[in-house]
């Protein structure tokens, strides 16, 4: 069942107190970014936030850790139940401690142009 469009609003709109924070679809699904910095997916519904030393501990504090897959076959992450995600200082709390460790995006290398291949002269031998 991928994630209907009602639960991604939601989420960006308890969210809307921090900067930059974006969802992408991806693969039916979506990817949670803050800061340009993937820190959650969205998956069947349920909020699936990348597991950090600093958000573990966030939410161990508050009785609510919960880990589970994101989707069959991938890691575990901190799965936030609805009831924690009702409550919008919590939940930016816990993004703004995820995001803060996570690693910043790499710069993409620029493209090398590639050299114009140079005609064979006539006559020349073939390579073998």
């Amino acid at each position: 069942m991928a994630t209907q469009p009602g639960t991604i609003e939601f989420l960006l709109d308890q969210l809307s107190t921090l900067s930059n924070v974006r969802a992408q679809r991806m693969f039916g699904e979506y990817a949670l970014y803050h800061e340009e910095k993937v820190f959650a997916f969205v998956c069947d519904n349920e909020l699936f936030i990348k597991p950090t030393v600093p958000g573990r501990e966030f939410v161990e504090a508050a009785g609510a850790l919960d880990e589970a897959p994101a989707y069959p076959g991938s890691k575990l992450y901190l799965r936030i139940g609805a009831d924690r995600c009702e409550n919008r200082e919590w939940l930016a709390e816990l993004v703004t401690l995820t995001s803060s460790v996570l690693p910043a995006k790499a710069p993409k290398a620029p493209k090398v142009a590639k050299a114009p291949k140079v005609p064979k002269a006539p006559g020349s031998p073939k390579k073998r």
